[in-house]
């Protein structure tokens, strides 16, 4: 039975890396394209470059929730004191990386806010009274 969980924990972790390298690459992609479009015939870009980081932030935080999960299942079947040890420092590093995107994004999220007043520009912020 052991054996049977901790095969099905081990698919399961594989999946969840696999969703969150798909969710990076097709953010990226998405942030990627229009950054291109937009700042290749136009001198301004620095709209473009916010919203393009605002975009891969949210792909990229997600990401990582995604990839803190396959850890803690990983760890989880057959926890040994190096591996919690390892969970653990990975999970600080990934949350604190994922708390400084967030913090990041919603300070320039704020920014927009007060510069093009509620709302944003182009849909890329939606009410901020929400959050």
């Amino acid at each position: 039975m052991y054996d049977i969980i901790n095969g099905l924990a081990q698919y399961v972790a594989y999946f969840l890396e696999t969703v969150a390298t798909v969710i990076i690459l097709v953010g990226s992609i998405r942030s990627f394209v229009p950054y291109i479009r937009n700042c290749m015939f136009s001198k301004d870009c620095l709209k473009e470059f916010t919203a393009t980081r605002i975009r891969l932030g949210h792909s990229l935080s997600l990401g990582l929730e995604f990839l803190i999960g396959a850890d803690i299942l990983k760890s989880a079947v057959s926890p040994s004191w190096q591996d919690l040890g390892q969970l653990a420092a990975i999970v600080v590093i990934r949350s604190a990386i994922n708390f400084l995107l967030m913090w990041e994004m919603k300070e320039t999220e704020i920014g927009k806010h007060t510069q093009y007043g509620k709302g944003g520009k182009d849909g890329v912020i939606d009410d901020l009274d929400k959050t």
